[in-house]
């Protein structure tokens, strides 16, 4: 079941770089980036408490939400929506999904996860196979690329944080209300740096940004991040993280469908790569945990 769930995560966060793309035409990176997070967030405590679930008794609970908030939301968000603007969709969603490799990393000094050598390789794999992909874009790219991939790993660094911290209250905190109260919290700085710098007035109302918006903020966001959080109660992080691997050749095909990237040879080579991680992985934590 856990399976069919990580599934549906990888599809919604794999169509989040293309929808940012449609909806930034119309709207400044930063206050697009703001009410993605407050309707989902709104969305989410709305279910929440239609639902009554309990909210977070203890201090440090509350503490572990505003962690995941600024790595998960605010971090994330920020360093997405920016990189939209020098990276295509495509080749976003390749280099920002290399994070389960800082998530290992991470998950086996702070959670005491450890994958052995099979899964090491495995992750290595897909490393691999992510940098493959990349490699065409790289070829082409300039500073502006430079100022993406910048942009991207600060997203891939917040995400890799908040990763931990919902295994430390994964099973203590309800799922709803914890991806609630974290997208609200990480949204403050985001609000706050919109109202700073750009104009709301700039926010061109078109049909396409408002799909845009509510397909990221109700399907891509409020869905996705209470999926994985229902995912990471039962499953170690970095056997769920792995998946996220299935993320950038989602949204390569997204991006050859809608916005005409193309894929060579290496390309294939990453994805076959990709797979190869995520199977290696897997089996060693299966037998791992017989």
């Amino acid at each position: 079941m856990w399976v069919i769930q990580v599934l549906l995560v990888m599809f919604l966060w794999a169509a989040c770089f293309p929808l940012i793309a449609l909806g930034l035409q119309d709207a400044p990176h930063l206050h697009f980036a703001a009410l993605r997070a407050l309707l989902a967030g709104v969305t989410l405590l709305v279910i929440a408490l239609i639902l009554r679930r309990p909210m977070p008794s203890r201090a440090m609970d509350w503490l572990w939400l505003a962690g995941i908030g600024v790595g998960a939301t605010s971090l994330a968000f920020l360093g997405m929506f920016h990189a939209s603007a020098f990276i295509s969709p495509g080749l976003a969603t390749v280099i920002a999904n290399a994070q389960p490799i800082l998530a290992a990393a991470l998950g086996g000094l702070a959670l005491r996860e450890h994958l052995g050598r099979r899964g090491q390789a495995g992750l290595l794999v897909g490393f691999l196979g992510i940098l493959l992909i990349a490699l065409p874009g790289v070829a082409v790219g300039g500073g502006d690329y430079v100022s993406g991939l910048a942009y991207l790993l600060l997203a891939a660094l917040g995400i890799t944080f908040s990763n931990v911290l919902i295994r430390r209250i994964a099973g203590s905190v309800d799922a709803i209300m914890a991806m609630a109260i974290q997208l609200l919290i990480g949204a403050l700085p985001l609000v706050l740096a919109a109202v700073a710098t750009e104009e709301i007035a700039d926010i061109t109302w078109t049909g396409e940004f408002i799909t845009s918006l509510l397909a990221l903020s109700l399907g891509g966001t409020a869905l996705a991040y209470w999926l994985w959080c229902k995912v990471l109660e039962t499953t170690e992080l970095a056997r769920a993280n792995v998946f996220t691997y299935l993320v950038p050749v989602l949204g390569l095909l997204m991006g050859v469908l809608f916005y005409d990237e193309r894929i060579g040879i290496t390309t294939v080579i990453g994805i076959l790569f990709t797979l190869a991680a995520i199977s290696l992985v897997n089996v060693k934590l299966s037998q791992t945990a017989r």
